[in-house]
């Protein structure tokens, strides 16, 4: 289910008085870290405009500022039971993760490899498998299926081998080449590109039997 780009208009509308607002949102968000789908909507109406002008102030680029905050509120699904109302107030903590990211996706943005567009040959293939694990513009009931698919990626990349994790971290969550990995690693470039293609099957395999990968090519 898609929404549209959040409007600071409509969510002061419905926003609630400034003194209950922290409350709120912290019981929202300790709702939200038992898994419950409509506080995370809630969530998502109350915080999207707000955490949106955050991430707009760093990456000035729309369309991306759109996409990375689907991507805080990915990671706000899976990381919410680590929120500690003692220690901060929600929306601090939102927009701590909001920041972040939208700083990641600068550094990103200036070490963006060209080996990871698709291109021909059938090692290639498998990369694009991973790319297609990012979607555009996804409303909340859409994050929560992604959240689901990175648990069982999480799951799938601790049972490869110390190399292939190494190696694939840096190449599709860090951006490098294979010969930049092979140099991090001070590693032979052979060695580091069977660690990657070995990896990416292992790793399609486990998808397969855990039904993610299907949900992910569909």
């Amino acid at each position: 289910m898609a929404l549209n780009a959040p409007s600071s208009a409509n969510a002061s509308a419905t926003a609630p008085p400034a003194q209950d607002r922290a409350q709120l949102l912290a019981s929202t968000l300790a709702r939200v870290a038992m898994g419950d789908r409509a506080a995370f909507r809630t969530l998502y109406d109350l915080t999207a405009p707000h955490l949106l002008g955050v991430i707009l102030r760093i990456n000035k680029d729309r369309a991306q500022a759109e996409d990375l905050l689907q991507e805080v509120f990915v990671k706000v699904w899976g990381a919410a039971g680590g929120f500690d109302a003692q220690r901060a107030q929600a929306m601090t903590w939102l927009t701590s993760i909001a920041r972040n990211r939208a700083i990641d996706s600068l550094r990103r943005k200036q070490t963006e490899p060209t080996w990871v567009t698709s291109r021909p040959g059938a090692e290639d293939q498998d990369d694009d498998m991973l790319d297609q694990m990012a979607s555009d513009n996804d409303g909340p009931m859409d994050l929560l299926g992604q959240a689901v698919q990175a648990r069982a990626i999480k799951v799938c990349m601790g049972g490869l081998s110390g190399e292939q994790q190494q190696s694939l971290a840096l190449a599709f969550y860090q951006g490098l080449s294979h010969a930049e990995v092979a140099e991090h690693l001070k590693q032979p470039l052979g060695s580091v590109k069977s660690w990657v293609r070995r990896g990416l099957q292992a790793l399609r395999t486990c998808l397969e039997r855990a039904g993610a990968l299907q949900a992910l090519e569909s």
